[in-house]
Formats: structure tokens, sequence, C-alpha cells
């Protein structure tokens, strides 16, 4: 049987992995102006990596699930 990635899912993550991104781009950017910003959203940001690696664990264990049967 051929294996099944959950895309949903996958793109799920790239989609957060890419807002991740952008606010670590914007904490950069305010880190003189506006430190409170800035460690606002670097906190935004790790939330945002761990969501993408609990998806991408979760894709890997179905794989993982896929290939022992």
């Amino acid at each position: 049987m051929a294996q099944q990635i959950d895309t949903n899912k996958l793109k799920q993550a790239e989609a957060s992995s890419t807002l991740a991104k952008n606010l670590i781009t914007q904490a950069i950017e305010q880190s003189a102006a506006n430190p409170a910003l800035c460690q606002e959203a670097l906190k935004q940001a790790s939330s945002e990596i761990a969501q993408v690696q609990t998806m991408i664990s979760q894709v890997e264990s179905a794989l993982q699930t896929q290939s022992a049967e």
C-alpha cells in the first residue's frame, strides 16, 4: 500500500512557519524602537514554531505507522 502524506497538515505547518518567520522579522525590526513589541513578536513566533513541530511530528508518526503495516 502506498504511503499517504497528510498534505493539509503540512500546508498548515508551512503557513505557521511563514507566520513565525514574519514575526521574527518584525521582532528584529522593532528590537531597538520597541522592546516590548519585539518580545511579544518573539513569544508568538515561538508558539508558531512549537505548533509546526507538533504538526510535522504527527505526519512523521503517521508515515512510520503506515511503514510498519
